[in-house]
């Protein structure tokens, strides 16, 4: 592909609910465009962009893709994101690259819930946004209803630029607002300019007016003309149309059927006329190496060179595959750049463009293009390179907070190390996820954003590193406390043979403030215990509460305080101290009115209005606490507070109960005392599991 300039270049992110269409459109723009012979299917596994075997076999789009094509004299950069909700981030790395986005909204389900979760995912960003609504000639499209959902979900900023002629099977062409003709299509996509129908002149006339309407908003100098002339001349509407939508005032809504290529062909000329380049958007803010300062990146072709890595995939032969994208200066073949984390340097070799599945070599990129680089030493997904004397870091992508956690374990012994590796290595890719090594809990704990995203893990450990993995409910990170006051006593008194051992304390236990941690007094008075001693005292009770008496969690928020004891001048010793204060502070533990706490986590559920009863039915039936609801859109947004214990595999059943609807976030809030049936139970296992241990 040649080089084009930053002011001909078009960066789109497709976005989307799962099922609304993306990767066909992408598909179907591919062909349109010549990149492809063909429009490739999802269904079939002929897709162009969806070529993965996870992704053949799952009909669904797992890791975003890039597809560089050419219209007119313009290249567009379009960012397929994948809709599933576990891939979220996905969709927030083509966002963080993009100028534009572009919600494909299904004709049958109107705006569903993860369109409006990626939508308010950009509510302080300043992409431009439009609509398509495909899948026009699906039974059930309805167009005006459609309409409907998408300014109840995104305002009336929200206006058509196209409407169809038709509707599911009566679906047969469009007329485009902008230039006020209606065209027909035939069944290979080709389209011919037919005469508006005449039952729909006055719908057409009266959404063009809304449109220009909506264009002299763009400026108070076209505001002013419109209110004099009631009116606007074409170029003014054009004007205003590329100015509402750079500025984030306008989002036009077009329509289409990707799946029989109709409606591509005005996709691309709006594009390429109406969506603004990468100079055109406002300079993003990054922060100079080592020190607050912010400074503007400009998008100056001519400039410093300033890239960042948005994505690192494995690529066959090819190995690891770095995607960035060029913020300032240009990328060219053999420069040399500084990594701004390790402060490595990296050498640009071969530099490509991706056309989906396929991949041609370029020279050069400028700022505001993209591109992807290999071979790369110490570069990981986040990175920022820089050329010359720039040290800047451009801020990385926020990803979601990973919901769902399973333990996992290898099926053969002895391959722990490979898991930590291949896990290590696939978060270079995927950088959604966590592994919590739990030494207390005595396992591994993976942390993702649902089921679907820890099957492609799994697969990935088993295909790349051959670890075949077992994933099991993980152990729940209780704690112990006391909810009373208590004084003990132990005398450590050893002798057999030579040099005794003597040591003899007196605590006082009592509970701290929730939160407030481990409190350690010295009351000691008199010298009845020497300063050199007191220590040993601390750190008995401190080994003490990592393994509390009723589960072998660990203690919290207690305070103890030594206030009286005795030792002997030559048996007496810091080892002989350490375990009278561990034995003292068991004795008293158990005497202080113990208590297992558990986890709880603020929930929030985001559903269609249909299923809030079943949510909050299940919520309140997991011990959870139901805080509030509230609108969100055409969805209500539900808050509770629920045991950890109770969410294990929640996202699968949430899915399961709103018909993959439901989605939802968690956040740690606090500890709260177990009840006591509950209590009894987790104990009584924990002590059956430590027998079966020993």
């Amino acid at each position: 592909m040649k080089e084009y300039p930053t002011d001909k270049i078009r960066n789109i992110c497709l976005a989307g609910q799962r099922g609304c269409g993306k990767t066909s459109l992408a598909d179907a723009l591919a062909y349109a465009t010549g990149v492809n012979n063909r429009i490739g299917r999802v269904d079939d596994g002929s897709s162009l962009l969806d070529y993965t075997d996870s992704e053949i076999s799952r009909r669904t789009s797992i890791q975003l893709k890039l597809l560089a094509m050419a219209w007119k004299d313009c290249k567009l950069n379009l960012f397929d994101a994948p809709g599933h909700l576990d891939f979220m981030g996905e969709f927030l790395a083509c966002a963080k690259v993009s100028d534009v986005v572009c919600f494909v909204v299904n004709a049958t389900a109107g705006v569903e819930v993860g369109t409006q979760l990626q939508w308010r995912s950009l509510a302080d960003s300043p992409h431009a946004r439009f609509i398509f609504v495909n899948k026009m000639e699906i039974e059930n499209a309805k167009w005006q209803t459609t309409v409907e959902s998408i300014q109840a979900a995104f305002g009336n900023h929200a206006v058509p630029v196209t409407i169809p002629i038709g509707e599911a099977d009566k679906f047969r062409g469009m007329i485009d607002l902008l230039h006020m003709k209606a065209y027909e299509y035939a069944p290979d996509g080709t389209r011919k300019e037919i005469d508006i129908p005449a039952d729909l002149k006055d719908r057409a006339q009266a959404d063009r007016e809304a449109l220009v309407e909506m264009a002299a908003e763009a400026s108070d100098e076209l505001m002013e003309k419109f209110f004099d002339q009631g009116t606007l001349p074409e170029e003014d509407v054009r004007i205003g149309l590329r100015q509402g939508i750079a500025r984030g005032k306008l989002y036009p809504i077009l329509c289409g059927a990707a799946g029989k290529n109709w409606g591509t062909g005005v996709l691309l000329d709006f594009a390429v006329e109406f969506l603004p380049s990468p100079d055109q958007m406002p300079a993003p803010q990054a922060q100079k190496t080592g020190a607050a300062d912010l400074v503007e990146v400009r998008c100056d072709p001519n400039g410093p060179p300033a890239l960042f890595v948005f994505k690192t995939i494995t690529e066959g032969h090819l190995g690891e595959l770095a995607f960035f994208r060029v913020y300032s200066g240009a990328v060219s073949s053999g420069m040399d750049f500084v990594n701004q984390r390790t402060r490595n340097s990296e050498r640009a070799t071969q530099i490509y463009t991706q056309q989906g599945k396929n991949r041609s070599e370029l020279s050069k990129v400028v700022a505001g293009d993209v591109g992807a680089l290999v071979k790369l030493r110490n570069t990981n997904t986040g990175d920022t390179l820089t050329g010359g004397n720039l040290s800047l870091v451009i801020p990385p992508v926020r990803y979601p907070n990973p919901v769902m956690d399973v333990a996992i374990r290898p099926k053969s012994k002895g391959d722990e190390e490979k898991i930590g590796t291949g896990l290590q290595k696939i978060s270079q890719e995927d950088p959604t996820f966590r592994i919590i090594h739990d030494a207390a809990l005595k396992q591994m704990v993976l942390v993702g954003q649902g089921a679907t995203q820890i099957e492609i893990i799994t697969e990935k450990l088993k295909k790349r590193y051959g670890v075949e993995v077992d994933l099991v409910r993980p152990r729940i990170p209780y704690r112990e406390t006391i909810r009373a006051k208590a004084e003990t006593q132990y005398r450590h008194k050893k002798q057999s043979g030579g040099r005794g051992q003597f040591g003899d304390v007196h605590l006082r236990l009592e509970p701290n403030e929730r939160g407030k941690g481990f409190e350690f007094l010295d009351e000691i008075k008199g010298g009845v215990i020497p300063n050199k001693y007191i220590p040993a005292v601390e750190k008995g009770v401190v080994e003490a509460m990592e393994r509390g008496p009723l589960t072998g969690s660990q203690v919290i928020d207690v305070k103890v305080a030594v206030f009286y004891g005795s030792y002997h001048e030559v048996d007496s010793s810091d080892m002989a101290f350490k375990i009278a204060s561990s034995m003292a502070f068991k004795q008293g533990f158990m005497q202080a009115k113990p208590v297992l706490l558990e986890p709880i986590y603020n929930v929030e559920v985001l559903v269609p209005e249909d299923f809030t009863g079943d949510v909050m039915g299940d919520l309140s039936a997991r011990r959870g606490k139901i805080a509030g609801m509230d609108p969100a859109g055409t969805h209500q947004r539900i808050r509770a507070q629920v045991p950890q214990a109770e969410m294990y595999q929640y996202s699968v059943d949430l899915r399961s109960m709103t018909q993959g609807q439901g989605v939802y976030t968690m956040e740690f809030s606090h500890y709260e005392e177990v009840p006591h049936e509950t209590a009894q139970k987790v104990i009584e296992e924990a002590k059956a599991a430590a027998e079966e241990a020993s």
